[in-house]
């Protein structure tokens, strides 16, 4: 069963939600879709699931058009940000409620919701009510009953965003094994890069309604096709300077220079905007080709186990991405290095023009 989406818009009271939006999605597919707070992604999804009907343009199951069809006519289930789970039933009859709906019979219900818990592990709370659990138990309940339904569409609107760290790397995991097995389309919405990134599978940009780039997730992440697209795939954001290539030279931002290497020679004389990233930023120089930046530190963002690490000089500003703790004082001197066979170099129309290499 594959999903297309054919120019869908979405337009409510004057305003564009969706904008001409074409995708297409293949059986078996893990897709995740990245874009900030109001970028489109939950418009999307329920135009998807047939919630919400689009206001142009056509959505087609397997070839079929589906545009006008309700949700509750297609084999679709849907997981929230939120613990949507039935107080007052028991984790397994949450689970098995889709199951008795559809009239399925009582030892297939008792065979199917027993071997969907146990992919989840949850088997042992079977016989507790929703307030009894954690979060994390109730949240897989409620994706327990999600998968039970093997529904030809699962839809994840951020369903991990309310969970602290460990269990979200925990049940990221074990989402990507339970997808290798199944046939159904997984689409999965977050507004942070690095879980796109944890994710794999293919990605979709969005950006104010609109696809901004979409493709296989590490060729998205190592080749960003425009500026805008290099900002929302990177946390932090990617580094972002001005400059220009004449005469066998670099110039970023009017005060550093370093001489044109091989990766960027066959680029023309002009104006370009240079990208690098905060984790190619060292402290310390690693390559011949490292171009030192002086400043002072503005601020030094600890993390948990990393550090970001913000330096500004009269020109500009940078944000490094370092592993471990390092604790600064504002405003002392720092140098650090930027490895220039690492840089992303755009055109004047903010289109990728040369990206390093995927191992640079």
């Amino acid at each position: 069963m594959s999903l297309t989406l054919d120019r869908v818009s979405k337009v409510v009271d004057g305003q564009t939600h969706i904008d001409a939006v074409n995708l297409s999605f293949e059986p078996g597919s893990f897709n995740v879709l990245v874009g900030r707070t109001l970028s489109g992604k939950t418009s999307l999804m329920r135009l998807m699931a047939g919630l919400d009907q689009p206001s142009s343009g056509r959505i087609l199951m397997h070839g079929r058009e589906v545009t006008g069809i309700p949700v509750r006519k297609r084999n679709v289930s849907m997981v929230y940000q939120q613990f949507i789970n039935y107080p007052t039933l028991s984790v397994f009859e949450n689970i098995a409620s889709p199951l008795r709906q559809n009239g399925t019979g009582r030892k297939e219900i008792e065979r199917r919701v027993r071997e969907t818990a146990q992919m989840l592990r949850i088997e042992g709370l079977l016989e507790r009510y929703p307030l009894e659990l954690s979060g994390g138990q109730q949240q897989r309940t409620a994706m327990a009953r999600a998968l039970i339904k093997d529904a030809e569409l699962v839809l994840f609107d951020e369903p991990l965003v309310n969970l602290d760290y460990k269990l979200r790397e925990e049940l990221r995991q074990e989402m990507r094994e339970l997808f290798k097995a199944r046939r159904s389309i997984a689409v999965y919405a977050t507004t942070e890069p690095n879980e796109a990134l944890a994710l794999g599978g293919t990605v979709t940009i969005l950006h104010q309604g609109q696809v901004i780039q979409s493709g296989p997730t590490a060729e998205v992440y190592h080749r960003p096709s425009q500026v805008l697209a290099a900002e929302l795939f990177s946390e932090p954001p990617i580094n972002l300077l001005s400059g220009r290539i004449a005469a066998n030279e670099v110039s970023v931002q009017n005060s550093l220079h370093f001489p044109l290497n091989a990766d960027l020679r066959s680029l023309a004389e002009g104006s370009y905007r240079f990208g690098v990233r905060p984790s190619h930023i060292g402290l310390v120089p690693s390559n011949d080709d490292d171009l030192e930046v002086s400043g002072v530190v503005e601020l030094a963002e600890i993390s948990g186990s990393e550090t970001f690490l913000h330096l500004r000089n009269e020109q500009f500003g940078l944000v490094l991405h370092l592993q471990g703790v390092h604790d600064y004082d504002v405003d002392a001197p720092i140098h650090v290095y930027i490895p220039t066979h690492k840089l992303f170099v755009f055109d004047a129309r903010d289109q990728l023009v040369r990206a390093p290499g995927l191992h640079a």
